[in-house]
């Protein structure tokens, strides 16, 4: 096979044996992943996937799986996460060789938020692709927020708006992309984004860190604790307190709704738990209902805080009786 030239400013695609997705930016090694899945399936159908964690998976028995025939479809998608755990010193000399003559029946993804360089690298830009997937600057954030907004979510935002929004959530993408599906769905069909809807919804100030507290008591499973302690802390916070109440709800679920489909996807749970920066006694728990819900009901969730937040904002309804409600919901998460 002919050495490709080693540029990465193109997709993963069904012509590549091996992609490699390296970097802290979680979102873009999702994104990467669905990508080169599509155009797999476009070429080949129907393809049989099959997810290893780099540190406990077998190399040599990785390396069979993607050159024995699959049983169900015609090609393989073998998915390594924490690649630099699975790319180690003693198991470096194999996965060469095996990039020196892969499958052609498989394709192998090698994740991770680390990759350590070497003679590996010239073997596998004979055969794929190696790919980048670290944060990326401001400029690149808003542009890349305006791509999104139109494509993913049919919404409109010009460039000051998008700056707006980045300058509020820094350059994460996936955090960005979050926010992008709660502004299209406020905005409506057709609307544009506007940056006076960003700042109604978008980056609330923690005025006090008390309102914050109530995560901690969301996720515990008993809806008389959790609406006792929403009670404690209106009463004891500011005027207008609902609205940082709510924005920490929402937050809640965005990060239950990204460990979610993440688990869906195949990727390490610790993993996750280090790019969506769950740390102490919230995170086991917060994995925990994440791994028990799954995608569907978290994005449910997650759009019934978005209601809400709308609804607060929009004087409909009382805004005690708003977050009594969204509390019952996160409540009932652990049934």
């Amino acid at each position: 096979m002919a050495k490709r030239a080693a540029s990465t400013s193109r997709a993963p695609n069904a012509d590549d044996r091996i992609v490699v997705l390296v970097g802290k930016e979680l979102f873009l090694r999702s994104q990467y992943t669905s990508m080169l899945r599509a155009s797999l399936e476009e070429v080949h159908g129907e393809i049989e996937t099959f997810k290893f964690e780099g540190e406990s998976g077998d190399p040599a028995a990785i390396l069979d799986e993607c050159r024995s025939f699959g049983l169900m479809a015609t090609h393989k998608l073998v998915i390594v996460d924490d690649a630099d755990q699975f790319v180690r010193a003693d198991t470096r000399p194999m996965i060469q060789r095996y990039a020196e003559n892969p499958s052609e029946q498989a394709t192998l993804v090698l994740r991770g938020s680390k990759w350590n360089k070497g003679k590996l690298d010239d073997e596998i830009a004979k055969v794929g692709i190696i790919l980048k997937c670290d944060s990326v600057d401001a400029g690149t954030a808003v542009r890349w927020t305006q791509a999104r907004a139109n494509k993913a979510y049919g919404s409109a935002i010009d460039s000051g708006s998008a700056g707006t929004l980045v300058e509020r959530l820094g350059s994460d993408l996936g955090r960005i992309d979050n926010e992008l599906a709660k502004l299209a769905t406020a905005a409506g069909k057709g609307n544009p984004i506007t940056t006076e809807l960003i700042a109604q919804l978008v980056g609330m100030t923690r005025e006090e860190d008390n309102v914050w507290a109530i995560q901690s008591y969301l996720l515990c499973g008993d809806a008389s604790k959790t609406l006792h302690e929403l009670q404690v802390i209106m009463n004891n916070s500011p005027r207008g307190a609902h609205v940082p109440v709510s924005f920490a709800c929402t937050d809640l679920a965005r990060k239950l709704l990204g460990i979610a489909e993440g688990m869906n996807q195949g990727i390490n749970a610790n993993t996750l738990a280090k790019d969506m920066k769950l740390w102490g006694p919230s995170r086991d728990p917060i994995m925990h209902t994440a791994r028990k819900i799954g995608p569907d009901r978290a994005r449910k969730l997650f759009d019934e805080c978005v209601r809400a937040d709308m609804a607060l904002k929009s004087s409909v309804g009382t805004p005690m009786r708003t977050l009594e409600m969204l509390a019952i919901s996160f409540a009932r998460l652990s049934r």
